[in-house]
């Protein structure tokens, strides 16, 4: 059978990640701290960028109010590329020449006054970690060789809550000790500071913090040891029949657990405090909300003249090496211009999207979390003309500062639920703020069930299912009317 051969063109169209498309689209995904260190990173690498001085960042002030306001001309990234990735087919000299868009203006819109940023006094640097704090102090006690070595042992194996996670009798077998004087270096370093780091469950650690109070209080003890359960679900008439405690007692008993820390571990911990820094401002004007991008300690960068005149001469050079260094300035300066149009376009995206979340909650910006309305991507996407995927990134690990708080972007962005026969659904997170405003609220002795919040919020115009309260409220830790009420 004879093969034919030949030849066919198709044409397709196909979506090409460039290297500098990348970057731009991480760049919408970085959190402002994030964003500033690659900047600082690529002004390192590249030596096209440049950082625009004092006394041209005054030149600029004019050009930067007109911007203050401005609407990003691109509205999306799915755009014609700058430059063309034939290097052949640009013209590099012509391009150089163009001073308008090697730049980035500074404070786009605007800056931030001192008084508007947030508070940043309690910055601390690495704290010590839980088991070095607790063999500081083991070291100071008068422990023969085979008790340090158990003591340190422990110390190795408590988890940052400050439980004990290992068998502890597998650490015995390690040293020559008997198991009485093994037990009484664990409730040494039980009595460490934070006290009950060592112990072996929940009822060990608060026991342990129990024992040292100036007036030990033997009920106290007991129900420790043989009631935390029957506490978790307020059945006070059983203890109260069981110890022979009137209920008052015990109640009032029970209060003293509060002074307890069930994870003591947590108390000292070696993990860094991170702190948020917001991407947009929303300060109040008169009755009205303005948006103010955070540009504060965003490098406004340039591409260098120095290196602009270097490739205008390299231009004409034709020997191989001249070549090759051509090519490297060229990609240097192609990475440099792609950067900043990069974060121009980052940080006016990231305003148009703030200003359409400020535009559909002014209720919640004037009266607070209770009037947040119900809000998806798509509301946001099609308002901006722009792709949810998009808005999706904007929002993802930014965080606006509010006359009323600091809230991440997503907090925003809530599905509806409950609409009545007014037709109107409120936010899952206000739903969750009414449930909890309920319980709070309650009698202790006939705490209100699920299907009573229901009927409750019916009143109110709010249809919504049992099963959905029961969801909402084990979401929030809230525990059941059955557990939550206090059996007298």
């Amino acid at each position: 059978m004879a093969v034919k051969l030949g030849q066919n063109l198709k044409q397709t169209q196909s979506l090409l990640m460039t290297p500098q498309l990348q970057q731009a689209i991480k760049l919408l995904t970085l959190t402002h701290m994030e964003m500033t260190n690659v900047i600082a990173q690529e002004m390192v690498e590249n030596p096209m960028l440049e950082e625009i001085g004092q006394s041209e960042g005054d030149d600029y002030k004019v050009e930067s109010l007109e911007l203050q306001n401005q609407e990003a001309q691109t509205e999306s990234f799915d755009e014609k590329p700058i430059m063309s990735n034939d290097q052949d087919d640009f013209d590099w000299k012509s391009y150089v020449g163009d001073d308008s868009s090697n730049y980035m203006p500074p404070n786009m819109v605007g800056p931030v006054s001192s008084d508007e940023m947030p508070n940043y006094e309690n910055m601390i640097s690495k704290g010590q970690s839980l088991q070095d704090h607790l063999e500081w102090q083991i070291r100071m006690e008068s422990l023969n060789q085979d008790e340090l070595q158990l003591a340190l042992l422990i110390i190795g194996n408590i988890n940052a809550d400050g439980y004990l996670d290992c068998d502890f009798y597998d650490l015995v077998s390690q040293v020559d000790l008997s198991n009485e004087v093994s037990s009484d270096i664990l409730e040494m370093i039980q009595r460490l500071d934070p006290i009950g780091c060592g112990a072996r469950n929940l009822t060990d650690c608060i026991l342990a913090q129990a024992r040292i109070m100036e007036e030990r209080s033997p009920l106290l003890e007991k129900l420790i040891r043989d009631y935390l359960e029957d506490i978790r679900c307020n059945n006070f008439a059983k203890i109260a029949k069981e110890t022979g405690v009137d209920s008052h007692t015990v109640e009032k008993t029970v209060e003293l657990l509060q002074q307890f820390h069930p994870k003591p571990g947590r108390l000292v911990s070696s993990t860094e405090t991170h702190y948020v820094v917001p991407d947009i401002y929303v300060k109040k004007v008169g009755e009205e909300f303005e948006v103010v991008v955070n540009d504060d300690g965003v490098p406004r960068l340039k591409v260098s003249n120095h290196y602009k005149e270097i490739l205008e001469t390299m231009s004409q050079k034709k020997t191989d090496e001249e070549k090759k260094a051509l090519e490297y300035v060229e990609e240097k300066y192609r990475s440099a211009v792609w950067l900043i149009k990069s974060i121009q376009n980052r940080q006016r995206t990231i305003v148009k999207v703030a200003q359409a979340i400020v535009r559909r909650q002014q209720d919640f910006f004037k009266k607070g979390p209770k009037f947040l309305k119900p809000m998806i991507l798509k509301d946001i996407a099609e308002e901006i003309e722009m792709h949810e995927s998009t808005v999706s990134r904007v929002t993802t690990n930014k965080f606006m500062h509010t006359p009323i708080g600091v809230f991440e972007l997503k907090y925003f962005f809530n599905t509806g639920v409950g609409g009545g026969s007014t037709g109107e659904d409120v936010s899952s997170e206000v739903l969750k703020l009414k449930i909890k405003e309920l319980v709070d609220n309650e009698s202790q002795k006939r705490p209100l069930s699920d299907q009573k919040i229901a009927d409750i919020l019916k009143r109110e115009d709010l249809n919504v299912a049992r099963r959905t309260i029961a969801k909402y409220r084990e979401a929030m830790g809230i525990l059941s009317s059955s557990k939550r009420k206090i059996k007298a």
